[in-house]
């Protein structure tokens, strides 16, 4: 029985292995991507700027990704960047999307029973576009509608 704190990583719940198998080819197929474990969850970079994040938010943890998801469930979110805030700040304030505050330009989604990845496949390329040098941008074209 847990009266305290977290104070271990694996008491924590991992990203389910579904979630997983469907971001790691769409984000792996971008030129010079990689997948690492990230303080929690997983995350891809291209270089040493991360333009995807997957975790698990559970019972208020982690308090940042809680407070900014607006959950003390039991969540699977994603983090990526986006011009669009920026553009028009209330575009990832509804559901399924929040908005972190601790970038402009981050954004996230609930992923879910729901989730169209259609849509998850452009944003997350959509990220690593803002993020990846010009020179593999035009390698990476954005998935067709």
């Amino acid at each position: 029985m847990r009266t305290g704190p977290r104070s271990s990583k694996a008491a924590r719940p991992d990203v389910p292995a579904r979630i997983i198998a469907r971001l790691r080819p769409i984000c792996l197929g971008l030129p010079e991507a990689h997948e690492e474990a990230a303080w929690v969850g997983v995350r891809w970079r291209i270089r040493r700027n991360t333009f995807a994040h997957v975790l698990m938010i559970d019972s208020g943890w982690p308090p940042a990704y809680a407070k900014a998801a607006a959950t003390e469930g039991s969540a699977c979110v994603l983090t990526f960047r986006s011009l669009l805030p920026g553009v028009d700040d209330d575009a990832f304030r509804k559901p399924p999307f929040f908005k972190p505050v601790w970038w402009p330009d981050i954004a996230g989604i609930f992923l879910d029973g729901d989730t169209d990845w259609t849509d998850v496949a452009k944003l997350v390329t959509a990220s690593y576009r803002l993020l990846a040098p010009k020179t593999l941008t035009q390698a990476s074209k954005p998935p067709s509608s």
